[in-house]
């Protein structure tokens, strides 16, 4: 049985990697302006949470690197739209960025896996009206 593609050309494991990937850089972009903010406030008052934000920003990067290399194996994108997505994470407002782009993606390839599902029809699903 072949893998079930979308008419988009995604199968659904590409879909949920850029779910994944997507979900991870805004928390990403949120830890790194909080990172500055407390890198400030640690130069111009007393209060240092850079070592708990910086270690909460290195996991929320370190997440989102794990899942753009997974989206990137699974999707096969471009270098040039890969290294986009790549330098969007280490830029302080580009996970914003990055989640609009990969948002109009994941919905393109959502909404061609639910029409080719409804092409072919959900398996276990009765045709027969009782």
């Amino acid at each position: 049985m072949a893998i079930l593609e979308t008419p988009s050309g995604l199968p659904p494991k590409a879909v949920s990697a850029l779910r994944r990937l997507r979900l991870t850089s805004v928390p990403e972009g949120v830890s790194f302006l909080l990172l500055l903010v407390c890198s400030v406030l640690k130069r111009t008052t007393d209060f240092n949470a850079v070592p708990v934000m910086g270690a909460v920003h290195g996991v929320l990067f370190i997440l989102y690197v794990v899942f753009w290399a997974d989206a990137w194996n699974r999707i096969k994108w471009p270098f040039g739209r890969a290294a986009l997505y790549f330098v969007l994470s280490v830029l302080p407002t580009g996970g914003f960025f990055a989640d609009k782009m990969l948002r109009k993606e994941e919905e393109s390839g959502v909404i061609a896996a639910r029409a080719r599902k409804e092409q072919t029809g959900a398996p276990g699903q009765s045709t027969v009206a009782s």
